[in-house]
């Protein structure tokens, strides 16, 4: 079916169940981008708000932190999912902060993320990333491996983001494993496979104390002997004189793990899924390295791994006609910003050397994504060890896509490869 085929009073762009068998909704993004970029979306399954779809909509909005606020949650919650605000909100992360606020609590730890601080963090992602293909690449057989099957979410993908966010946070190897759990639980809550209880808010609710447990202890030990880390920072810092109020500094825990696993090993998933899908774009990749930052870009575009952001207006206001009343929610939809056709030609075509690349997923304005810079490393260095010693890959099975409106995740995908080991690629 066309997307000028579908009517707008049907679309389905906030179903989880359709999020998990079916990916974007991108046909009804592109009628919503074409006919109604400002949309007021109301159906039995959430609570109404205006989808925004266009690339310029998305950035304006961004740009007026005052006008666009952020609330309590920061994304939309279908009612389903049995999430209220008053329930989820016994913390403060950056996501809910307006400025002034914001820009000096992002402050206590934006210079450990810059692009100069990140670079300095290069030789150990790439050894990180060398360490977690070479666990899948260890049946080794006359230099080139046996076909064999992993998943790739769980066997590589999830690995590197891991270990840069647990070394970043000076977290004891062993404790690990708890944050990949946690974050699981946090953003595939409405997921049955990583929900605990009987409600949505159970799970979150349950990871959220257990890391904040975690946490509170070792920001305790780092305050007595404080080391060179990202907790010792945290748990040391001060504004106005004072060290972070408790609830403010565990929060500033839960966002880095949960922010620092998601994004990278989505970005991950899916582009080595782009990559089967398109091989003539991998083939080009491994004859043209020096393409490795536009393809990492491209990526991103591609996959989009944040779906949605809300602000609630705090005024009132227009937005291509339609009239914006105070304390309205809105839906920006990263993307279909990445696809919109007045910012990228061809937008639905996977291109590696596409230039320029103006793609929004990490956001931008007040809430571009702190870990932007890193992120883009972690997806180098995975990229670069896979360019240099993936032989072949195909699927293995079929690809399981998260339960959720707020992340675009692949849980699972299975998949059958050859690698040269590190000494021969």
């Amino acid at each position: 079916m066309e997307a000028a085929t579908i009517a707008l009073d049907s679309i389905d762009i906030f179903n989880p169940d359709s999020y998990a068998r079916q990916g974007y909704p991108h046909r009804e993004w592109a009628l919503l981008r074409r006919h109604a970029p400002v949309y007021r979306y109301e159906r039995p399954n959430v609570e109404p708000f205006w989808a925004v779809t266009r690339h310029a909509d998305i950035v304006a909005i961004s740009r007026q932190p005052r006008l666009y606020n952020n609330g309590l949650i920061p994304q939309v919650i279908p009612r389903e999912s049995q999430i209220t605000e008053a329930e989820t909100i016994p913390f403060r992360t950056l996501l809910q902060m307006n400025p002034p606020e914001h820009g000096r609590y992002r402050g206590l730890t934006s210079p450990r993320f810059t692009p100069r601080a990140i670079r300095l963090l290069e030789g150990r992602m790439r050894a990180i990333a060398r360490e977690v293909v070479d666990r899948a690449a260890s049946r080794a057989l006359d230099g080139v491996l046996e076909a064999r099957q992993c998943d790739f979410v769980v066997d590589v993908a999830a690995r590197l983001p891991l270990a840069a966010i647990g070394e970043m946070l000076g977290v004891p190897h062993e404790d690990w494993e708890p944050l990949l759990r946690w974050a699981n639980e946090v953003i595939g809550a409405p997921d049955p496979e990583f929900r605990r209880g009987r409600r949505t808010s159970e799970t979150v609710d349950q990871a959220r104390l257990e890391l904040f447990d975690y946490f509170a202890r070792l920001a305790a030990e780092r305050r007595r002997a404080p080391r060179g880390d990202l907790t010792s920072a945290i748990a040391t810092a001060r504004l106005d004189g004072d060290l972070l109020p408790v609830k403010e500094m565990l929060s500033y825990f839960f966002l880095l793990v949960v922010a620092g696993d998601e994004t990278t090993r989505n970005a991950t998933a899916g582009g080595l899924l782009a990559f089967i899908e398109h091989p003539e774009q991998w083939q080009r990749l491994r004859r043209e390295p020096a393409l490795m930052r536009s393809a990492v870009e491209e990526v991103l575009r591609w996959t989009s791994p944040l779906i949605q952001f809300r602000r609630v207006a705090a005024a009132e206001s227009a937005l291509r006609g339609q009239r914006i009343c105070r304390g309205d929610v809105l839906a920006l939809f990263y993307p279909s910003a990445n696809r919109d056709e007045e910012v990228f030609a061809d937008p639905d075509r996977f291109d590696i050397a596409r230039q320029p690349n103006a793609h929004l997923a990490f956001g931008i304005g007040e809430h571009f994504c702190l870990g932007a810079h890193l992120a883009r490393l972690e997806l180098e260095a995975i990229f670069g060890q896979l360019v240099l010693r993936l032989e072949e890959v195909e699927l293995a099975g079929p690809v399981q896509r998260l339960r959720s409106t707020f992340v675009g995740g692949i849980k699972h995908m299975p998949i059958r490869y050859r690698l040269k080991p590190a000494e021969s690629a």
